[in-house]
């Protein structure tokens, strides 16, 4: 083990997106927990920050009562930004218990569930429901299966916002070319349409994984869906 504490926690976090069962991710996370806001916090991780910046544009309601889910929410990281822009009304969900139970400690979230992504559902009473979905972190390889972005897509209300993310390196190209196509299918089908794309690095100190925030707009209801790809 390196004695560099920057190296130790860049092969943490690139070990994160190694392809393993889905089980296995969720005892890697579950161990991971207790120490993952630290190491985040040393590759000063802003991706909760892009994400957040790609919502705030485009929302017009009221912050204060918007009802948010944060999808393979961790620790919280994602609430924590959203709260200091004024909303309240959190939802949480993740695969890892020992995630959910820091994210508990939190104090941010009105309700949190454990949700293997892509192998279950979410709950039916989430459908429709939703003033903003985000999804900040997983959709990459080894991570949450592309799928699951249609789940997202049905927990948004009618004018909702859905912002996602996923890397560009070298490593998650075919599954971020497998994203887009599933996205640009949604918006065939009337699902969404695209209102957006940013891009920019979601680690100011790692190896600068390129980060592009894209807004989907949807044609279902007027619904609004965010993607923020980083």
């Amino acid at each position: 083990m390196s004695a560099d504490p920057f190296e130790n926690v860049k092969a943490t976090i690139l070990s994160a997106h190694e392809s393993t069962t889905p089980r296995e991710k969720v005892n890697f996370y579950n161990s991971w927990a207790k120490n993952y806001d630290q190491h985040v916090a040393v590759l000063d991780y802003r991706a909760p920050t892009l994400a957040a910046d790609s919502v705030l544009p485009h929302f017009s309601g009221s912050r204060k009562s918007a009802a948010l889910l944060d999808v393979a929410c961790g620790t919280g990281l994602v609430a924590k930004q959203m709260k200091k822009h004024g909303f309240e009304l959190f939802v949480g969900v993740d695969g890892s218990d020992a995630m959910l139970n820091e994210a508990k400690e939190s104090g941010l979230y009105q309700d949190l569930k454990q949700c293997l992504l892509g192998e279950e559902p979410f709950p039916a009473l989430w459908a429709g429901f939703f003033d903003v979905v985000m999804i900040v972190g997983a959709l990459s390889l080894g991570q949450v299966p592309v799928a699951v972005v249609r789940d997202l897509c049905e927990a948004a209300k009618p004018g909702g916002l859905i912002c996602m993310t996923t890397r560009s390196n070298s490593d998650n190209l075919e599954y971020k070319t497998a994203l887009e196509r599933e996205l640009q299918q949604m918006e065939k089908e009337g699902l969404w349409s695209c209102v957006e794309i940013t891009e920019g690095s979601g680690c100011q100190s790692t190896h600068q994984a390129s980060a592009m925030t894209s807004t989907l707009l949807s044609n279902r209801n007027e619904n609004k869906s965010l993607l923020s790809v980083l």
